[in-house]
């Protein structure tokens, strides 16, 4: 679903590469967590996914498609939510429909016909409210919800645009302990429902662990050969407590240098 060959990327004329001829897949359907210290390029993957930066040389396709720029298809949820602070929770939600509704689904202003009906989308609106338990907080606006019903926003927002991958920007950093739980299940349940390809930046060694049946693990650049460690526990009920997962934390630990 998501495959990276030979990826070079740099920042302006850094002599040293963020990437370096970098080989990477992710297969349908798979949840990959990436984790590594700051700056070793965990959030500009990605972006070079999303289609927001360009790489030097080397190829990235999602869904078999050569990325040059966003693909409708693939969803992106951030740290700091993204939401208009002038707009209700229910516009917010609305937005990305409102928006491909008259660009249309690959963004060039697609006749009407090609678009998602009005209708159509106030449906799959207020379904998502639902879903994410947030039709109390429909007229309220960004500034008057906590946190997590922020981030619930945001991932309605996403995943009403009814995405094949899902990429998430450490999405959960700046919630409490028991939120951030809350929400890390709300994940796991939905992308299992809908079948998404998912990648989750963490720099939370629990997190990454709990998140990523595959873990992609980056060193400080340039990152050449990635570091994948196997977590066939991750995401199953009551992996949190068992000793597998202990380990593997311990496992992230050390290839990451903080023990």
């Amino acid at each position: 679903m998501i495959e990276i060959e030979n990826l070079t990327f740099r920042y302006g004329t850094r002599s040293t590469p963020v990437f370096d001829r970098f080989n990477w897949q992710v297969a349908p359907g798979e949840m990959w967590s990436i984790i590594g210290a700051s700056g070793c390029g965990k959030t500009t993957l990605l972006t070079l996914i999303a289609g927001l930066r360009r790489a030097a040389s080397g190829t990235i396709r999602v869904g078999g498609t050569v990325i040059h720029r966003p693909r409708p298809e693939t969803g992106l949820i951030l740290q700091d939510y993204g939401l208009l602070p002038w707009a209700t929770v229910w516009d917010n939600v609305a937005l990305g429909l409102r928006v491909r509704r008259f660009y249309g689904p690959d963004g060039t202003h697609a006749p009407r016909t090609q678009a998602l009906s009005r209708r159509a989308a106030r449906g799959m609106v207020e379904e998502w409210l639902s879903r994410l338990n947030i039709e109390d907080q429909r007229d309220k606006f960004p500034g008057a919800i906590s946190g997590g019903q922020r981030q619930r926003t945001a991932i309605a927002r996403t995943l009403a645009l009814q995405p094949d991958v899902l990429l998430m920007d450490e999405p959960f950093s700046s919630l409490d302990a028991p939120t951030r739980e809350d929400l890390q299940r709300l994940i796991l349940q939905l992308r299992a429902e809908m079948n998404l390809t998912s990648v989750i930046v963490t720099h939370a060694i629990e997190e990454a662990a709990m998140l990523g049946r595959q873990i992609l693990v980056l060193g400080q650049p340039p990152n050449t050969t990635p570091v994948i460690v196997s977590n066939p526990g991750a995401g199953t009920y009551g992996y949190r407590g068992t000793t597998d997962f202990l380990e593997k934390c311990t496992e992230l630990r050390r290839l990451l240098g903080v023990e």
